[in-house]
């Protein structure tokens, strides 16, 4: 049983919220002010949960270590603790897309430089990439722009790595991009130039270390092709590229030069891994170069005989053991992936995962996504060993990663022990957080991994799992005044969703409904956000661009609410706090709050002339505790404060943007709860960007992030209700983040 907190009351009883709403919005003014307050930032633990696609091991100072991920930036392992250091939460909102790695780079001759190309997407609207330079091993970075946009999460992302330094050069970097070919750098990264090279879409760039010492402009390239399938060679410092023929036309996934100078390459067609879909990873193989310049395939097994197909990917070589390397494969999806290791030159192999053990019992959550077997995992994008001890190695999946120290074992009749290594590596896609009145500390709707309830925020949740944990949860919510009652939507629950009757302990699911899974054109539809009444008598769920639903027996019946938006919009509702079976709503396009006062079955205006709203405007609405319709309305540039039916609206002065607003736990000796407010304040003559919080109800605003720790764009805030001072962020791929004032500041 999950432990229960102690549930602090609110005044005023039970009822029905009559009628005397206010048609119109008035406004009065409060000042806001700013001045910073020392806060503590750590991570929750959760563990893993997102797709870590690469690993750098710098190549001559023994155990410095690098991880890249998707979309929760780049970390640096601390072998001491075991642990990883996150190394880019300093970037702001306007920065996030950086947190896309699509590749990493060390400097061979000096250890405390470290390189990262990052960006997300590719469409237009995306921003645009950037190199980011560090000379202190990411405590700081310098951000250089580029004028071309990688894509960090995009189809090909495991493959690489694309970011290299010239070993007898430390200002020229070599950068092959996701659709703009081959550039390179002779300032340290400041800025690139393009080289001719044909093909657009590059998956690896390899530099022979010994190239270059024959004299300038010697050096020779290996580079890979995801758009023009094919491995490529310049032998001029990349003045010029030939197809190298006699390898096959597939994309060369990860390459590696052995001691002696032979090179071995892992393909698989096309840019997995993509959307999952097998048909993409028909083929792949796995081949050598002598020194000499003899091509062998070396491909442990044949994918043509599989069912479906796959490719490989990671490979690596063993520094002090001749003749022994990796290789893994990837999007094998009829028996799962696998690492095989050789140690007689890729003549012969053998499979990893039949002698292996994984141990996740630190992770409850992982068990459970395992569903009690144990396999190597998906998406084994990136195998790496230590280049100072062969049986330590390391690979990464579509949920973390595993690390072991005696890989020797699998060839040796022995068991290689994975150990689930992701401490503080913490990469879930967290959608949305609540924390409740009583109970749980902490609610988590997660993406892939279902999400949790966190009864201790300093440890990993043993118990109040969001089972299945293989699902992508959108939204939860509990009852204010009865917290043991929750309700989360899940996209791939067959009917959309779950209740909890215990706090999260055990869940049901929820009944049929009229909720689709696919609009007109058989787009998906998402599962959408839930709001569940202050008694927890009611549910108003709202999936993704379609009718609301209401629910007065915990989900079991739905019917459709009246008076909801029409057309394909994405209002959230939002319970009362205080009243049992009333709920709001923001209709943005109209400009109005909608209220139900009969459990959610029908919606009216309550509020109008409120600013309409573009789609791509920002808005959130958030209910106060302890008063009936007491509401915080966060615009893209406007904070309003609605404190009740009978009440002047205050509109938060000098507010230029709000994203995000919350409310906790009220300061000594205030009687109106702490606000929490993510966005960009004017203070004095300065524009101030950060998360800040106010002990009177949005009179006075003080700071309390800082230049490290802005986490870029955060999808849900919550405050603790039973904790001054304490709040929770959910930043883009970065799982959940505690902040607590500074004890002593």
């Amino acid at each position: 049983m999950i432990r229960r907190r102690s549930f602090i009351g609110q005044a005023g009883a039970l009822g029905l919220l009559g009628g005397g709403l206010p048609a119109s919005l008035t406004a009065a003014t409060a000042a806001a002010a700013g001045s910073d307050v020392p806060y503590d930032w750590k991570s929750i633990p959760f563990g893993g949960g997102g797709f870590v696609d690469g690993f750098v091991f710098h190549p001559r100072e023994k155990g410095l270590l690098y991880a890249r991920t998707d979309i929760g930036g780049a970390y640096r392992f601390e072998a001491g603790t075991r642990s990883w250091v996150p190394l880019l939460d300093q970037l702001t909102k306007s920065q996030t897309d950086l947190s896309g790695v699509l590749s990493l780079a060390l400097d061979p001759n000096d250890p405390d430089r470290v390189f990262v190309a990052g960006g997300l997407y590719l469409v237009p609207s995306a921003r645009n990439a950037a190199l980011l330079a560090s000379a202190d091993r990411g405590a700081t970075w310098q951000i250089n722009e580029l004028p071309i946009r990688l894509g960090g999460n995009s189809p090909g992302r495991g493959s690489g790595e694309r970011l290299q330094v010239d070993p007898d050069n430390g200002e020229i970097l070599y950068l092959g991009t996701s659709q703009d070919g081959l550039m390179v750098s002779t300032d340290r990264g400041r800025s690139f130039t393009s080289l001719g090279f044909e093909p657009r879409h590059v998956s690896l760039v390899l530099l022979d270390p010994r190239s270059g010492r024959k004299g300038k402009g010697s050096q020779v390239l290996w580079v890979g092709s995801h758009d023009k399938p094919g491995l490529y060679v310049s032998r001029d410092a990349g003045r010029s590229f030939e197809r190298d023929a006699a390898t096959p036309a597939q994309a060369p996934q990860h390459a590696v030069l052995g001691n002696d100078g032979t090179l071995y390459v892992a393909f698989a067609t096309g840019d997995g891994p993509v959307a999952c879909n097998p048909s993409y990873a028909k083929r792949g193989s796995v081949w050598k170069r002598s020194p000499s310049g003899k091509w062998t395939d070396i491909t442990p097994e044949d994918p043509a005989k599989d069912p479906h197909g796959f490719g490989y990917s990671g490979i690596d070589v063993d520094r002090q053991v001749p003749g022994r390397l990796v290789v893994s494969t990837i999007e094998r999806w009829s028996v799962g992936d696998d690492v095989f290791v050789s140690t007689d030159d890729g003549a012969h192999w053998t499979a990893v995962g039949a002698h292996s053990r994984h141990d996740a019992s630190k992770y409850p959550w992982l068990v459970n996504y395992l569903r009690g077997e144990d396999k190597m995992g998906h998406w084994l994008a990136d195998v790496k060993l230590d280049p100072f001890d062969g049986e330590r190695a390391i690979y990464g999946t579509g949920y973390g990663l595993w690390l072991t120290h005696n890989l020797g074992a699998a060839h040796k009749g022995g068991t290689v022990q994975w150990d689930f290594a992701v401490s503080n590596l913490e990469e879930t896609a967290t959608l949305e957080i609540r924390s409740p009145s009583g109970g749980a500390t902490l609610l988590g709707a997660m993406g892939d991994v279902s999400g949790a309830a966190w009864d201790d925020v300093g440890r990993t949740p043993r118990n109040g799992l969001f089972a299945p944990s293989n699902q992508t949860n959108r939204s939860v919510d509990f009852a204010q005044l009865r917290p043991a009652i929750l309700a989360r939507t899940a996209d791939q629950a067959e009917t959309g969703g779950w209740w909890s009757n215990d706090g999260s302990v055990t869940w049901r699911p929820f009944g049929k409904s009229a909720r689709t899974t696919r609009s007109a054109t058989g787009r998906y539809l998402e599962a959408g956000t839930i709001a569940v009444s202050a008694g927890g008598g009611s549910f108003v769920w709202a999936p993704e661009k379609q009718p609301a639903l209401c629910s007065r027996d915990h989900g079991k019946t739905w019917v459709e609410v009246a008076g909801w938006p029409r057309g394909e919009v994405d209002a959230v509702p939002v319970a009362d706090r205080h009243v049992e079976g009333v709920f709001h709503a923001h209709d943005r396009a109209a400009g109005e709050i909608l209220t139900s006062v009969d459990g959610g079955l029908s919606f009216r205006a309550s509020v109008t002339g409120l600013p309409k709203l573009a789609p791509w405007q920002s808005a959130q609405l958030v209910a106060a505790p302890g008063a009936a319709r007491d509401l915080w309305l966060a615009l893209h540039d406007t904070l309003l404060h609605l404190p009740g039916p009978d009440r002047p609206a205050v509109t938060i002065r000098n507010v230029l943007e709000c994203w995000k607003v919350a409310l906790g736990k009220a300061a000594p000796g205030q009687d109106y709860h702490c606000v929490y407010l993510w966005g960009r304040l004017q203070v004095g003559d300065r524009q101030v960007e950060g998360l800040f919080r106010s002990d009177d109800a949005g009179a006075r605003f003080t700071r309390i992030d800082d230049d490290r720790h802005r986490y870029g764009l955060l999808l849900s805030l919550a405050a603790d209700p039973l904790e001054h001072g304490t709040v929770y962020l959910a930043p883009h791929g970065r799982g959940v983040i505690v902040g607590k004032p500074r004890q002593g500041a």
